[in-house]
């Protein structure tokens, strides 16, 4: 079916439920970023297969809202849709809900499938749109009514993370959380992000792809646990180990009529449940408390056990890099590579490492001006052979028992032009201002830091239209918050045990891409006068590509941070190599 028929189909089911203005968005009932296929409306919708984005269908006019990531990647996948591109984050860019006012007339319907869309935005719709007299009514998913061949619930086994890895058993954790509800005076803690799930209830999965979760919702009461999930999701030792800590578990599908039935207060994260669950609540009996959930900070905060196992995985993942950055020096020129085959072979590398269990998200592999495209995805379509020039990304990471991992190394595979090395070293210096700073606890935030990244390329007069850093977690969501380093105002301190991304870049559009990102552990540094400071430890181990430098751009105090850097890469991962590694690690960690 084409886009313009399925926007046809669509647009025929609003104007029979008299809806003026319908909006997808790229969730599912838990606010996930990623989501399984059966919740890839936004995509079937529009064509556009970004993992982030907004459609909103009119009677007559369709747009998509995305960010800098994906703006090449969606113009491409929009042309001929008859839908329109908005480039978010653009001072000349409405929101889509600046939009939808400016197109809808006063007693208008605009509308959304309310198990996907969170409180938070429907709070934001009512908002906007009551001055003008537009009505905000939640509906079906009229979606699921035109997708005749809509993928199926996602039906993976789900299975025990044990304390060796998560470091805190299932009671501890619930005590902690208890001890946070007790502060509050709540009675109960709803539960609806798949990550928090996860954490909570020491489980894993394979519901979607590269995040190791399981759908299902959890509910903490002072004394006992809830779990909702299919039938036959555990098997029967799994689910007595859950059950023996307190748990009951629960289907799915009775989440609904559970929260109806409950008195008292119930603590729910606007930001990270649907508006489904709170119309669930009984008013009349119950109480909905807001705040951010209390299982994310503890979460983000990683404990010894689970930062001892990142620190395994990233080691064990540094090898699998430097076997394929050495068999792609090698190789270049003398065998035919592609963006494709390239990955599947960074792929095959990290198989062979102790503990992998798949990819932490698909590979970004783009060489030339696909490495402009922030979030490329290879096709067989796209995809191009890589020359012994110019310049290629690749972003990659992978899941292991112990830990995740998440790396971009931009490669120079052949000579580069000076406007490729004044850039790479621009973006290097911005990696290497993160990575040497320190700042003070209890008053820093990621936005704090965010313009050191961007300090060198502002310099030049460019920038990046991403964050610089994103929070990680272990055997877990490549993306986690609640930390970041980005200009986005969020009122979360960096404190020592948490796991973020160090990742500037610089994007020359049609020409060229690059960014260089480790993953850095926040810990203590001096204390002084002033209190205590934090600074970053780097996780990632794996050489950074001195050929694309302009050494003459970096400071004495850059270069010995480069220098310092490599001689720990090739000290951790050196005994781990074959001769021929070896050999190439070496001659790329010679100081400069």
């Amino acid at each position: 079916m084409q886009i313009t028929t399925r926007l046809a189909e669509l647009r025929a089911l609003m104007k029979k439920n008299g809806i003026a203005a319908y909006i997808i968005p790229s969730a599912d009932p838990h606010q996930s970023e990623y989501v399984a296929p059966r919740w890839k409306s936004r995509a079937w919708i529009s064509g556009f297969t970004g993992s982030a984005g907004t459609v909103v269908v009119t009677a007559k006019k369709a747009g998509l809202w995305t960010d800098g990531r994906y703006f090449l990647q969606a113009e491409a996948q929009l042309k001929d849709s008859t839908i329109t591109l908005f480039k978010d984050g653009l001072p000349e860019t409405p929101s889509y809900t600046d939009w939808i006012n400016s197109e809808l007339k006063k007693g208008e319907v605009v509308s959304f499938d309310a198990s996907v869309m969170s409180i938070n935005s429907v709070e934001s719709l009512k908002g906007t749109f009551a001055q003008k007299g537009i009505k905000v009514v939640s509906s079906e998913d009229l979606i699921d009514k035109i997708w005749k061949d809509r993928p199926a619930f996602p039906s993976g086994k789900a299975f025990l993370h044990p304390v060796k890895y998560a470091g805190l058993g299932r009671k501890e954790k619930f005590e902690n959380i208890r001890n946070e509800m007790e502060k509050k005076g709540v009675d109960y803690h709803l539960f609806a992000s798949l990550d928090d799930l996860a954490w909570i209830f020491n489980i894993r999965g394979n519901d979607v792809e590269c995040n190791p979760v399981v759908m299902g919702f959890g509910k903490k009461k002072k004394k006992t646990a809830d779990l909702f999930v299919k039938e036959g999701k555990f098997n029967k030792k799994d689910a007595d180990a859950i059950t023996k800590d307190g748990v009951t578990i629960h289907k799915y599908e009775e989440i609904y009529a559970f929260i109806k039935n409950l008195k008292g207060k119930i603590f729910i994260d606007k930001a990270r449940t649907s508006q489904s669950l709170l119309d669930a609540v009984d008013c009349k009996k119950a109480e909905a408390v807001f705040g951010a959930n209390m299982s994310q900070i503890m979460k983000g905060i990683k404990n010894a056990t689970e930062i001892e196992g990142m620190k395994k995985a990233h080691v064990i993942d540094g090898v699998a890099m430097v076997k394929f950055l050495c068999w792609l020096d090698k190789n270049i020129g003398k065998t035919k590579i592609t963006e494709i085959s390239a990955s599947d072979k960074l792929e095959a590398f990290r198989k062979e490492g102790e503990g992998f269990v798949g990819l932490s998200f698909d590979t970004i592999s783009g060489y030339g001006a696909h490495g402009a495209i922030i979030h490329y995805s290879a096709t067989p379509e796209t995809d191009c052979e890589l020359k012994p020039a110019g310049l290629y990304l690749v972003d990659s990471g992978a899941q292991y028992l112990f830990g995740t991992t998440d790396i971009t190394r931009t490669i120079a595979l052949g000579k580069l032009d000076k406007n490729m090395k004044r850039d790479f070293t621009n973006v290097l210096k911005g990696h290497i201002k993160i990575a040497m700073t320190q700042f003070p606890q209890g008053f820093t935030t990621g936005s704090h830091i965010d313009a050191f990244a961007r300090e060198a390329l502002w310099n030049d007069g460019k920038n990046y239209l991403h964050g610089t850093g994103h929070g990680v977690g272990a055997y877990l969501s490549v993306h986690e918050g609640p930390m970041s380093i980005s200009p986005r105002q969020i009122d979360v301190k960096i404190v020592p045990g948490m796991v973020i991304s160090n990742e500037p870049g610089y994007y020359e559009p049609d020409k060229y891409g690059i960014r260089i990102e480790n993953l850095v552990l926040s810990v203590p540094k001096a204390k002084t006068a002033w209190g205590q400071f934090v600074g970053f430890e780097n996780l990632t181990m794996c050489p950074i590509d001195i050929r694309a430098i302009e050494p003459s751009l970096l400071t004495a105090e850059e270069k010995k941070y480069l220098n310092d850097y490599h001689k720990l890469v090739f000290k951790t991962l050196s005994p781990m190599l074959g001769k021929e590694e070896k050999d190439w690690l070496k001659k790329m960690t010679v100081a400069i």
